[in-house]
C-alpha cells in the first residue's frame, strides 16, 4: 500500500517541541527540506512527493513556524535557529545529509554547512544569502540606537494580537496576493497546511507575531562569509530573476564559496521553486 503523505514527528531542542514531518523510505540517503520564514515544512509536498523514492525526505517546521512551537520569550535569533537545526540532525542519528534549503532557512542552514562541513554531503540554497552587503552597510546605526528599536519593535509586537480571517478562503485570498506566481492549487495547499482554526471559528497564520522583529545583533558580514567559505561539499545556489532579493553573482557573495554554482530563473520570484517547479526539479535532480 502506498503512503499517500508523510508522518507527523517531534523532537526537543532548547525545551521547545519542534515539528517535523518524515516522508517514509528511512533506508535511502537522509535529505532535508527547510521551508523560510513565516512559511512551514508542508510547502515542500510537491518537491518531497517527488523525491520520496529515492531519498529519505525530512520536513523540519522551524520554531515559531507550522506545527513547531512558539518560543516564549521570543527568541528567533540566528544562533537558535541553528542550534534547532543541528539538534534535528543530532536526534535523527545522522552522520552526513543533504539539504535543500529557501530564504531564511538557507540563511540558517549555510551557517550549519560552514560550522559542520563533514556532515552536508550536497548543499542547495534556494535564495538565502540574506541581505546583500550595500544593503547592511545602509541600514547600520550604532548600537544604542539599534537596541532601542528592537525594544520598541519587541513591544509593539506583545501587543498585537495575531491577524484573523473569517473564512480559510479569506485567508486563501491573502496568500494569492503575496505571491501572484502561485497556481490556485498550490495558494490553497499553502493555506490549508498554514492556517490554523480559533476558538471563535476565525483563522489565523500559524507563524508567530514575534517573528517579524528581526534580532538587532548578529554576526557580522565577514564572520557569515568565513562560514560560506567553510562549505565543504557541492553547492547550488538558485535565484529568480524576478526576485526582490539580487542575484550574489552582482554583489560579490557568490565568491566566498568553495565550489558553488549559481542558476538563475527567467520567470520566477523568491519562491522559485513554486514559481518553476518542473525547471527547479529538474536542476535539483541533476544536482542531487
Amino acid at each position: 500500500m502506498k503512503i499517500l503523505g508523510p508522518t507527523s514527528n517531534s523532537f526537543i531542542s532548547q525545551r521547545l517541541k519542534l515539528h517535523y514531518v518524515d516522508w517514509g523510505n528511512p533506508d535511502a540517503p537522509p535529505l532535508i527540506l527547510q521551508h523560510g520564514g513565516r512559511d512551514h515544512c508542508r510547502s515542500w509536498d510537491w518537491v518531497a512527493e517527488e523525491l520520496r523514492d529515492d531519498w529519505h525526505v525530512i520536513c523540519p517546521d522551524l520554531r515559531g513556524h507550522g506545527d513547531s512551537a512558539w518560543s516564549a520569550d521570543g527568541n528567533y535569533s540566528f544562533n537558535a535557529y541553528v542550534y534547532d537545526f543541528a539538534q534535528l540532525v543530532h536526534a535523527l542519528g545522522y552522520d552526513q545529509v543533504s539539504i535543500v534549503a529557501h530564504s531564511l532557512g538557507g540563511n540558517i542552514t549555510a551557517r550549519f554547512a560552514g560550522l559542520y562541513p563533514h556532515k552536508v554531503a550536497k548543499y542547495v540554497n534556494i535564495e538565502g544569502l540574506g541581505l546583500t552587503p550595500q544593503d547592511l552597510h545602509e541600514r547600520a546605526l550604532p548600537m544604542p540606537d539599534l537596541f532601542r528599536e528592537w525594544i520598541d519593535k519587541k513591544r509593539n509586537a506583545a501587543a498585537r494580537a495575531p491577524r484573523r480571517y473569517p473564512t480559510l478562503e479569506a485567508a486563501y485570498r491573502r496568500m494569492i496576493e503575496e505571491n501572484d506566481y502561485l497556481t490556485e492549487e498550490q495558494a490553497r495547499h499553502l493555506t490549508v497546511h498554514g492556517a490554523s482554526r480559533n476558538e471563535d471559528g476565525t483563522f489565523s497564520w500559524k507563524f508567530d507575531p514575534y517573528l517579524n522583529v528581526w534580532p538587532f545583533s548578529d554576526l557580522t558580514p565577514e564572520q557569515i562569509q568565513a562560514l560560506w567559505a567553510s562549505i565543504a561539499c557541492p553547492t547550488l545556489l538558485l535565484w529568480g530573476k524576478d526576485s526582490f532579493f539580487p542575484s550574489p553573482a552582482q554583489d560579490g557573495r557568490l565568491s566566498h564559496f568553495q565550489q558553488a554554482r549559481l542558476v538563475e530563473f527567467e520567470n520566477a520570484g523568491h519562491w522559485l521553486h513554486h514559481d518553476q517547479f518542473g525547471r527547479f526539479m529538474g536542476e535539483l535532480r541533476a544536482f542531487l
